[in-house]
């Protein structure tokens, strides 16, 4: 999971599309899984070119998760969370068959309805 920021306290957020995975409606922060061999930076790397068209500036590992969905759970992951400093004009929409807009927020001025893992990740940014 990953947490775009403009270095000057905004985060990037997607809205996630009718054809996300789960959650459509909802805004949330990026993620991805690594792939066999890769380092976390470069999946974040990765990631981050895929979903927002943008090549990271920075790369921060802030935090680490342990995410356990569903009562009784249903989905169970370690979730390793990174900083990632873009610039606001490379970022555009990668991948429209799961976001459906991309904006730039104030920690104090968070969208609604936020994905149900969002919330915890940018507590881990700030």
């Amino acid at each position: 999971m990953f947490v775009c920021h403009d270095g000057a306290g905004r985060v990037l957020l997607a809205r996630r599309s009718a054809g996300a995975r789960d959650e459509p409606g909802t805004w949330d922060c990026g993620a991805g899984a690594l792939e066999f061999g890769e380092t976390f930076e470069a999946a974040v790397a990765r990631e981050v070119g895929e979903e927002y068209g943008a090549r990271p500036l920075g790369i921060e590992r802030i935090g680490v998760r342990n995410v356990l969905r569903g009562d009784p759970v249903v989905s169970h992951w370690v979730a390793v969370i990174f900083a990632v400093r873009v610039a606001p004009d490379e970022v555009t929409l990668g991948e429209p068959h799961k976001f459906d807009a991309l904006r730039w927020f104030a920690p104090d001025a968070l969208p609604a309805p936020l994905h149900s893992q969002c919330a915890e990740s940018l507590a881990c940014f700030g």
